[in-house]
């Protein structure tokens, strides 16, 4: 496993980019911020810590997929912590088996720290070999969206 860091400066509060991002006040933007990962991006589920929460998308074909999570921590506006442990094919959750050992207990935080208006935004994240130029790609141009959907 690899751990990826991406950060992103954006003039707005905390509370408004926490918000914005887990899509707190409209689902739509976080399936906008998202849509750099998969057009249909979005989530089934609760923020909550402790809960279950599918981040889903379809593909060509229209099949759905994704993964399979929980919300490891959640300080509002502070920071955010997603445990992978499976994905979705279809409506089968697939926790088992030697693709998902690869990466499963994967994490995926967020950190919110803001300062003089400005909230610096770090995503930390766990990925194998074979993700890392996709995600390299699509990180940074998802945050920039996010930045773009924040200072609204």
């Amino acid at each position: 496993m690899k751990k990826l860091q991406y950060k992103k400066d954006i003039h707005a509060s905390a509370e408004k980019v926490y918000n914005t991002m887990l899509g707190m006040d409209d689902i739509k933007t976080y399936e906008q911020w998202t849509s750099e990962f998969n057009p249909t991006s979005t989530y089934e589920g609760s923020w909550e810590k402790g809960a279950k929460i599918y981040f889903v998308g379809t593909d060509e074909n229209g099949k759905r997929g994704g993964m399979v999570s929980e919300i490891a921590e959640n300080i509002p506006f502070q920071f955010v912590s997603i445990r992978h442990y499976g994905v979705l094919d279809g409506e089968n959750e697939i926790t088992k088996g030697a693709e998902i050992e690869k990466w499963a207990g994967a994490l995926e935080n967020y950190t919110f720290r803001e300062h003089n208006g400005v909230t610096t935004v770090t995503v930390e994240s766990d990925t194998t070999e074979d993700y890392l130029d996709y995600f390299n790609t699509a990180w940074p141009k998802a945050l920039s969206k996010l930045k773009e959907l924040s200072e609204k």
